[in-house]
């Protein structure tokens, strides 16, 4: 199963970068590659969104729980259907000398195993890309405001 991690630095306090992130249905404003995220559901903790996003051209769709700990200011989201067989990770925010450490981690599977071996390792280079372009929306969207 292919595991991807992204980090990068935001000048802004974690509590600002957090509550951005966890404002999920405004990504598609500033991350070209989502093109829409509807809350379906909202808990105390947490939420159900329904994404609708581009990986190289081709639609992904799922839709997953998120769970929310504000005190340590970590996002945790589990596809529980979609395209999919496993697409799970974290959002972590981490302070440093006042700025943020935002990483975001990836872990999926295809559920073919023919296709997997073939497409795991592009895959993996994509969601790489598509990682990295949800964190510069952030930055840019936090350090541009």
């Amino acid at each position: 199963m292919p595991y991807v991690e992204s980090s990068i630095t935001v000048k802004a306090e974690p509590a600002v970068v957090y509550e951005l992130a966890k404002d999920m249905e405004t990504y598609p404003e500033f991350m070209k590659d989502v093109e829409s995220i509807t809350t379906l559901e909202r808990t105390e903790n947490g939420t159900v969104t329904k994404w609708i996003t581009k990986l190289e051209g081709k639609v992904l769709k799922w839709t997953e729980r998120d769970e929310f700990d504000d005190e340590n200011h970590i996002i945790r989201y589990t596809q529980i259907e979609g395209d999919l067989k496993k697409f799970e990770g974290e959002w972590h925010f981490k302070p440093q000398n006042g700025d943020t450490v935002v990483t975001l981690s990836v872990d999926f599977e295809f559920g073919i195993p023919m296709v997997a071996m073939l497409l795991h390792p592009i895959a993996k280079i994509k969601v790489r890309e598509n990682c990295e372009m949800m964190l510069r929306g952030i930055k840019a969207k936090i350090e541009n405001s």
